[in-house]
């Protein structure tokens, strides 16, 4: 009789259990198709390099890579305007991280130690520049550079793009230096030590996480950059990727899709590489700065 009444308690307690994991099971399922369907761009990327002009215009659709030619790669790779996009890519990345990073430290700091009058609406202003899309603010900063002599240079492109992540980054730093406890600048400050040494001796090193964040997050913006490199310049040696690759191999009567994907490849994959490498950073410094101790 026990063991009659223990048999319908255990089958009930395997389809409890059996529940949760089928519920698993098919987010797992759902996730997984997201994943695919978000890849298959990069995955066609890829494909379209490896193929020549005349194949991708057969129908139907190769989409598996048949006859794999690398010619594409080795077309660009020999490209004076290529790499000269490339580095200038580069440079203005760089350029926009180290001023990015240089202003929003003291600006974080500013807004997080310093309480005067109109702080709390300059912070207020900085969070509603974030919500302005990025195309309504061309023609402002287009007259604006136009008046300084700025345009077709790769300064100002670095501005530009400074300016683009400048609200979200002071706000990131503002929230770290928050959760920085003020003794520790009333410890130093009683040792003889100045505000900027302070700053940056103490401070800084504890911010190392926000900083990695804005940091990649700059330079992610910097890299992908379209609006900017193709409103502000109109010099082609002074052309970043993104814009110069949609000129140079996107006409207007024909376009060359395998050097265009081949060149896409090859400015997307050293990005990809560099931030699986950097992405726990990223994610650090993001969760980090919403923690108050």
């Amino acid at each position: 009789m026990r063991a009659a009444k223990a048999m319908p308690l255990m089958n009930m307690t395997k389809t409890t259990s059996q529940k949760p994991r089928r519920r698993e099971g098919w987010s797992y399922v759902f996730l997984g198709i997201i994943l695919l369907f978000l890849l298959f761009p990069v995955y066609w990327i890829l494909v379209t390099s490896l193929h020549t002009n005349s194949d991708l215009l057969k129908l139907p659709p190769k989409w598996f890579p048949v006859h794999v030619t690398f010619s594409s790669y080795i077309e660009i790779l020999h490209s004076s305007v290529f790499l000269t996009f490339y580095k200038n890519t580069i440079l203005v990345a760089v350029g926009a991280t180290i001023l990015c990073i240089f202003v929003s430290i003291f600006a974080g700091y500013a807004l997080s130690r310093f309480k005067f009058r109109g702080s709390n609406v300059l912070t207020l202003l900085f969070l509603s520049a974030q919500m302005f899309p990025t195309v309504t603010l061309v023609i402002g900063l287009y007259s604006q550079y136009q008046a300084l002599h700025l345009l077709n240079t790769l300064y100002v492109l670095i501005l530009a793009s400074t300016s683009t992540s400048l609200p979200f980054s002071i706000m990131l730093m503002r929230t770290f230096f928050n959760g920085i406890s003020k003794d520790l600048e009333e410890a130093a400050e009683i040792d003889g030590a100045s505000r900027f040494k302070t700053l940056f001796t103490i401070i800084v090193p504890l911010s190392k996480p926000g900083i990695m964040a804005i940091a990649i997050y700059t330079f992610l913006i910097a890299w992908d950059d379209f609006l900017f490199g193709l409103t502000l310049v109109s010099d082609i040696g002074k052309r970043t990727l993104s814009p110069g690759l949609s000129l140079t191999f996107l006409g207007e009567y024909s376009a060359n899709w395998s050097g265009a994907t081949a060149a896409a490849a090859a400015a997307t994959i050293p990005l990809l590489i560099a931030f699986m490498f950097l992405q726990r950073y990223m994610v650090e410094g993001l969760t980090a700065g919403g923690v108050k101790e």
